[in-house]
């Protein structure tokens, strides 16, 4: 069988997975945000928190427990790790400096999880497993549950009620992602991932000098992870190290827990919204990007031309030969089109077209299906600015699911957009201009550019793969790539419980002849449209400078 055929076949493979995962995800997801009754476990926490689950927040009550829980999360994890050296199961690790501890801190709160350290050289077992993964949890459950709140606030009408953060976050957590890391944390011990709290072991000797590994709770971390699209790795090596992915159907599984929450949350959607439809049509627009990206990504990794490419069949450059071409490509679209950050290969080796599109699908706001919860919110106003786009056309109102979108929401929906790209290429221009960032580029030119542009593209939309070459552990990169993680998830944030809390105050408007059906293929060809169109061109100029010079000159 060709890499070629295996590559497809994989594909296949997963679609078919997603789609049998769909259904039963999505209703189980809705009834989870529905539900009037709490746990027993949920209770002892609320308590514990002194929350009340059963009352209702408006807009600035949701937002101000949004921030508030988040940044206690910052400086509980950056107390953690400045006192690593003196924390049990350090494993001999001293502490963390202030500006990569700040770093790391913000990363894995606003559910970016850059890692610009070596995490078996670094973390001990205590920063690992009782700060890193705990954040991969809560950071996760905050998304969805500012998705949640948005898709309230379509469903409501005549009040400012958005729910409970609390409920939502606990929910989140004990219904939806720890049940699913249990199990898929199992099915990756099986595969071979580690799971202990082992010292650091030597494992073999040569010359000059031997080489040593550590274990950890690698496998439960690993989950998480890519099922909460958050994508730090326990190794430097993330998910290409055989100790977090083992084998190829691990490889495949991973790429199918990091899509299959996104992808049901449209489910979800559409049952909280009283119109499946509208869900069908949301995840239309999202599974149309998301294969568009995958088959490109695969055609420029096998088309490219030259003897050495010829030979591998390919562009394996960088590529773990346990997995191949066609599954590196399938991951690398996967994580760049959600906001999870891991990767399989080594992003920087791609051709430059390949690494043009993992940048692209970044930019887009990774809405395809995007992170968990923060893809379907991203999704979801850019579907209101296509419906904008849609009512100027024709000098009428724009209306979405019964609710008008007026001024003041498409302001909202406007600052929303616009604050990624401010944030990456603002703080590119910054780093290129400045004597002393590009010394930290090991290369010059198009593709020395490609990292800079890459790493605050990363930052600010919260993905947190890395295009390597660039050295990120510097006091500038550290302090400003952390700015640009915390300001490009909360300010959106900020944008999107206001747009929700708008829509939930408004009465519902009933549907007429002139009203634009947002449940049909044309709709979702006009969405597609305005995503590539209103935020690709935003960024084609840096592009053009960067993997797009690079590809053509190749």
């Amino acid at each position: 069988m060709s890499s070629q055929t295996a590559g497809v076949l994989q594909l296949l493979a997963l679609i078919a997975a997603l789609a049998l995962a769909y259904r039963p995800l999505g209703e189980y997801m809705a009834r989870v945000y529905s539900s009037e009754k709490h746990h027993e476990p949920e209770k002892w926490i609320y308590k514990a928190i002194g929350a009340n689950p059963t009352a209702e927040m408006r807009w600035p009550a949701y937002l101000r427990g949004v921030l508030a829980f988040s940044a206690v999360g910052v400086l509980f994890l950056y107390a953690l790790q400045r006192a690593q050296g003196v924390l049990p199961g350090s494993l001999g690790f001293q502490a963390i400096d202030p500006d990569q501890a700040f770093n790391t801190a913000a990363s894995f709160v606003a559910n970016t999880n850059w890692q610009s350290y070596s995490g078996e050289q670094a973390m001990g077992h205590v920063v690992q497993t009782g700060g890193l993964a705990v954040q991969n949890f809560v950071s996760a459950a905050v998304g969805m549950a500012v998705a949640v709140a948005l898709v309230r606030g379509f469903a409501r009408s005549r009040t400012g009620e958005l729910g409970n953060f609390w409920a939502d976050l606990v929910r989140g957590v004990f219904r939806i992602l720890l049940p699913l890391s249990v199990v898929g944390a199992i099915i990756l011990v099986a595969c071979g991932a580690v799971q202990n709290f082992s010292g650091i072991h030597e494992v073999g000797r040569f010359t000059g000098g031997s080489q040593e590994w550590n274990g950890g709770a690698v496998a439960s971390q690993e989950v998480i992870k890519v099922l909460g699209t958050n994508g730090g790795g326990y190794f430097n090596a993330n998910s290409a190290h055989p100790f977090e992915n083992p084998t190829p159907f691990s490889n495949l599984f991973e790429v199918f827990l990091i899509l299959v929450i996104p992808f049901s949350l449209t489910r979800t959607f559409g049952r909280m919204v009283g119109s499946l439809r509208q869900g069908y049509a949301i995840l239309a627009t999202m599974a149309t990007i998301w294969i568009g990206f995958t088959a490109l990504m695969m055609w420029t990794e096998f088309a490219h031309h030259g003897p050495a490419f010829e030979v591998a069949g390919g562009a394996m450059e960088g590529k773990e030969t346990r997995f191949g071409i066609g599954a590196s490509a399938i991951f690398s679209v996967a994580t760049t089109l959600t906001s999870t950050g891991a990767v399989n290969s080594f992003h920087s080796s791609y051709t430059g077209l390949g690494g043009g599109i993992q940048l692209l699908g970044m930019q887009l706001g990774e809405i395809a299906p995007g992170g968990v919860g923060s893809g379907l919110y991203g999704m979801l106003v850019m579907a209101m600015i296509a419906v904008f786009i849609a009512g100027l056309m024709v000098g009428r109102t724009p209306e979405y699911l019964g609710k008008k979108i007026g001024t003041r929401e498409i302001k909202f929906a406007a600052c929303y957009i616009l604050v990624t790209p401010a944030l990456v290429l603002g703080f590119t221009a910054a780093a290129m201009a400045l004597p002393t960032p590009p010394d930290s580029m090991l290369n010059s030119g198009a593709h020395g550019f490609s990292e800079v542009l890459y790493a605050y593209t990363s930052g600010a939309n919260n993905n947190g793969s890395a295009f390597a070459g660039l050295n990120a552990d510097t006091q500038w990169f550290n302090s400003t790539i952390g700015i640009a993680m915390l300001l490009g998830r909360f300010l959106p944030v900020v944008f999107v419980l206001a747009l929700a809390g708008s829509l939930a105050e408004q009465k519902p408007v009933p549907a007429t002849a002139g009203t634009l059906r947002t449940d049909k293929p044309l709709y979702t060809g006009l969405l597609v449209g305005t995503i590539l169109i209103v935020t690709g061109l935003t960024y084609f100029p840096a592009l053009a400078l960067g993997p797009l010079a690079e590809g053509l000159a190749s």
